[in-house]
């Protein structure tokens, strides 16, 4: 596999101190074409691991040294964005409800069934990836909201409000003709296709910037 798509293949992180379990459980999520990085050390797991990478951290919750669960709360402390999938051979109910309130997307008891470790990965990246295009849209919305002049601002923010352009010129104390020409200008910079576009990208972004 060339550099290139190394770099946008999802990558799943196997933090085990078994090794048994670390290569059987390797091989088997190599056969959904997902690439594995396994770690016995949870401690040069959070040193060490890419942050950058699409993909998925499968974590063991019993391990010597720092539990899988406080292995979890650090990974959420640091805003790491992975979708976690905890395992144990000695779980609990309080155990589960531990991992999945601290931001575990699943929880799964050894020995892991093939089948249902292999589907929620695969949901997991899923999931990952469009969390990752989300936070790329916003990052370029907020970008181009930058952009925007100050009186482009209060039309985009008397659009998303709802207001006619005749309603926004009164408002603003303008013709609503000007209105229209100021939206006309928003819509090519902010590269909206439409109204609905509109007010779904940067309704957010407008009641942050006023809050």
């Amino acid at each position: 596999m060339s550099q290139e798509a190394m770099a946008y293949s999802p990558l799943i992180h196997l933090v085990d101190d078994d090794a048994a379990v670390r290569d059987a459980l390797a091989t088997l999520i190599g056969t959904v074409g997902l690439r594995v990085q396994s770690w016995a050390s949870p401690e040069q797991f959070l040193r060490e691991f890419d942050r950058a990478a699409i993909g998925a951290i499968v974590l063991d919750v019993r391990m010597p040294g720092v539990s899988g669960l406080a292995v979890l709360d650090t990974l959420i402390s640091q805003g790491v964005d992975q979708p976690v999938i905890m395992l144990t051979g000695h779980g609990t109910v309080e155990m589960c409800r531990r991992a999945f309130k601290s931001g575990a997307v699943e929880f799964l008891e050894k020995p892991v069934n093939d089948e249902p470790l292999l589907e929620a990965l695969q949901n997991a990246v899923r999931l990952h990836v469009r969390a990752r295009e989300r936070d790329s849209s916003n990052r370029v919305a907020r970008e181009r909201y930058g952009q925007l002049t100050e009186r482009e601002r209060e039309v985009l923010g008397l659009i998303v409000a709802g207001l006619t352009n005749k309603e926004a010129g009164r408002a603003l104390g303008v013709s609503p003709r000007t209105v229209e020409t100021h939206r006309a200008n928003l819509f090519a910079k902010l590269e909206s296709e439409s109204l609905a576009a509109l007010i779904r990208q940067y309704g957010r972004i407008i009641d942050d910037a006023t809050a």
